[in-house]
């Protein structure tokens, strides 16, 4: 089975126990994530082959790093150990009427500082049939773009197919480049693009849009024009969420696929336990269901319920099985006890 490559950073998480705020805390808890990551054990939990490309210092929180990523099996095979440090994020977890947030310290981290030398991308593709990447890295530095760039133009020349969860932060991208300046390019070669139509339109540097959803029908003229800007486009896929209070979502999805435009069901979620990777969760449904032939709809409806799911757990990384995800799929949201 070839393998499904993803670039990104591995970060340490440190989070105050329960829904304690910064300024109450002294602890935190500890765990290990990257939005690249986080996609690929949800695929390898389900049985799909993954290595996941990225740089960590060569120092005990590097090995740790290293030791999560096996743990759920992933492939380390093309890991560089080097630099400075690994970037770290201190999520402090909302609920009710308080969001959630987010501190980044991630600046001159192991892969900020990533050699051009350092990964052969050939080797890396050599038995892989799919890269994806995310708009987060291309934001950590200049040598991480330029090495997010070469990927995926290696990638293209060796005919794997490419995708990429725009995840945008406005806290990145302070190296002297704007988004627009880089992913362009980027996207350009892309082939399934996770993110909402707005976001979109500004990295790709075109005039702002206010897409209504709840009007499909007046959509397709910001598809089209997507896909003059991106023609190896294949699949735009949205997650569409309903926000109620920290505590309470919802969670849909919209793709655009050969023309069609295919939208899915509504789950509702209540009391959320962890917001953080439920994108991460849905992005893994996309590239899972296209692995899998399955139809649009299924694809659609499958990702939407792997990150309705994946909001009822602890941590960033999503651990529900295949059969878990199909019983809510179902309709299986009963809070029976499974004996």
């Amino acid at each position: 089975m070839k393998s499904i490559v993803a670039f990104g950073e591995m970060m340490m998480r440190l989070s105050p126990p329960g829904h304690l705020r910064f300024f109450q805390a002294n602890e935190f808890e500890v765990s290990y994530s990257g939005a690249e990551f986080n996609t690929l054990a949800s695929l390898q939990r389900w049985g799909l082959s993954t290595q996941f490309v990225t740089k960590l210092p060569d120092n005990d929180f590097g090995n740790k790093a290293i030791s999560e990523i096996s743990r759920y099996q992933v492939g380390s095979d093309h890991i560089v150990q080097g630099g400075n440090r690994l970037g770290i994020y201190f999520l402090e977890k909302g609920s009710a009427i308080r969001h959630s947030k987010v501190i980044y310290d991630r600046a001159e981290s192991a892969v900020a500082q990533i050699e051009k030398d350092d990964i052969d991308w050939t080797k890396v593709f050599s038995n892989a049939s799919w890269f994806h990447w995310s708009g987060i890295t291309p934001g950590i530095s200049a040598e991480a773009a330029r090495e997010c760039l070469k990927a995926c133009k290696i990638a293209r020349k060796m005919g794997l197919k490419i995708s990429c969860d725009l995840n945008y932060r406005s806290t990145l991208w302070k190296w002297g480049k704007q988004p627009n300046e880089v992913l362009p390019e980027i996207l350009g070669i892309t082939n399934v693009i996770l993110g909402d139509l707005a976001t979109l339109f500004k990295m790709l540097g075109k005039k702002e849009i206010k897409p209504d959803y709840k009007k499909p029908e007046t959509l397709k003229v910001f598809y089209d024009e997507i896909l003059n800007s991106c023609p190896h486009l294949e699949f735009l896929p949205t997650t569409l969420r309903y926000s109620e209070s920290a505590s309470h979502q919802k969670i849909g999805g919209i793709m655009y696929a050969s023309g069609k435009l295919i939208t899915s069901e509504v789950k509702e979620i209540l009391p959320v336990v962890d917001r953080l990777g439920t994108g991460d969760a849905f992005m893994a449904g996309i590239i899972y269901g296209l692995h899998k032939n399955l139809d649009y709809p299924e694809i659609l409806d499958f990702s939407v319920a792997t990150s309705a799911y994946k909001h009822t757990m602890t941590g960033d990384i999503n651990i529900a099985s295949l059969e878990e995800i199909y019983a809510i799929m179902k309709g299986d949201l009963s809070a029976l006890i499974k004996r």
